[in-house]
């Protein structure tokens, strides 16, 4: 099992890894995580035990 990294979205570390190797070395999962949040979709106070 992977380090959760994102508790929102769900991401692990072995995501991360894998998104980078998809995409020459350039992961995209922070653009999708920007662009959830700015729709709004963002639960981080709710899913995150450390409430950020």
């Amino acid at each position: 099992m992977s380090e959760q990294v994102c508790f929102c979205f769900g991401y692990t570390v072995a995501d991360i890894e894998t998104d980078l190797t998809r995409n020459a070395g350039r992961s995209t999962i922070l653009e999708r995580i920007a662009a959830e949040k700015s729709f709004g979709a963002c639960q981080c106070a709710q899913k995150n035990p450390k409430g950020r």
